[in-house]
């Protein structure tokens, strides 16, 4: 049984690493456009942030799997609350940045006749932060009924304990409620935002064909492209949503070790792997990538 966890720890450190790899890649590409610009496109700033923010999750997610699966004695009650205030404040930014980047690429990108879709695509900078600032209201909410339910932990054996207990249960489902609640509004948003792209695709798809222009155009690739990037956000993180909440369900039943590691190497799948689908997906990053990667080849034929 020993062979598992070495095999589930290596695969989670590959993760890690590549996903470092990804999102810091995108990180510096953008900072360093920005830098010889002296301005940043609203999309940059979207990628450079979510970037930022997963590479903050993956920390987060792996200290959270060596101190549950490793150092029992290093996850206080202290330490772990910490740790979860970091998570839910890193998997927040993470989450809605991946969001606002659905958007975007929706408004940018579709084509409806709408007045009030074409008042918001004129507008999709504005859009996009009216959206962040609003997700914020969900952060407050989950952190003040986390640290509720903390100072309930904290004083569980004080005062009357059948009370206590009982407020305990109800805190629980209030953070759980709110945890499902805060994943299940942006996830309904990104899905949206996919079904629209596939609509406006089939659209430009049927045009194309009436005037005899056949499919391939840059619309088109665009539409592709976008859609690429939203569907594996939603898949990847329908996977990491899925672990979580088995590996909340196995901590409060049957406490199995194994199960809460293998949820947590399928829940970093989510930061680490779709970084390589957005860097595929952007005509820059992309040409950056196959850039870096030439020079490594060129840079490992020298050495040789």
């Amino acid at each position: 049984m020993a062979l598992i966890p070495a095999i589930l720890s290596s695969l989670l450190t590959i993760q890690f690493v590549l996903g470092n790899v990804a999102n810091g890649f995108i990180a510096v590409v953008n900072c360093v456009d920005w830098v010889k610009g002296q301005k940043i496109s609203c999309a940059g700033g979207i990628l450079t942030a979510l970037a930022v923010s997963r590479i903050a999750l993956l920390y987060v997610l792996v200290i959270n799997w060596y101190a549950t699966g490793f150092n029992q004695a290093f996850y206080s009650l202290e330490v772990r609350h910490i740790v979860h205030i970091f998570h839910i404040i890193t998997h927040h930014f993470s989450l809605w940045f991946a969001t606002s980047l659905s958007i975007f690429y929706l408004l940018k990108i579709a084509n409806f006749s709408s007045l009030f879709f074409l008042h918001l695509k004129w507008r999709a900078k504005k859009v996009v932060l009216m959206i962040l600032l609003g997700s914020l209201v969900f952060l407050v909410c989950h952190l003040t009924v986390l640290s509720i339910d903390e100072k309930m932990q904290m004083n569980e054996y004080k005062g009357n304990i059948t009370w206590e207990t009982n407020l305990g249960d109800i805190m629980h489902l209030s953070t759980h409620s709110l945890f499902m609640l805060a994943n299940f509004i942006p996830f309904t948003i990104s899905l949206t935002a996919v079904l629209l792209l596939i609509f406006s695709m089939w659209k430009h798809l049927k045009n194309m064909q009436l005037s005899g222009k056949g499919t391939q155009d840059p619309s088109t690739e665009v539409h592709i492209r976008a859609m690429q990037t939203v569907i594996s956000f939603l898949l990847t993180f329908v996977i990491y949503l899925f672990a979580h909440i088995i590996s909340l369900w196995n901590s409060s039943t049957q406490r199995n070790n194994l199960v809460h590691m293998v949820c947590k190497v399928l829940g970093i799948l989510y930061p680490s792997s779709h970084s390589f689908i957005l860097i595929w997906g952007n005509k820059k990053l992309r040409q950056a990538f196959l850039s870096l990667l030439w020079q490594l080849r060129c840079w490992l034929r020298k050495g040789k």
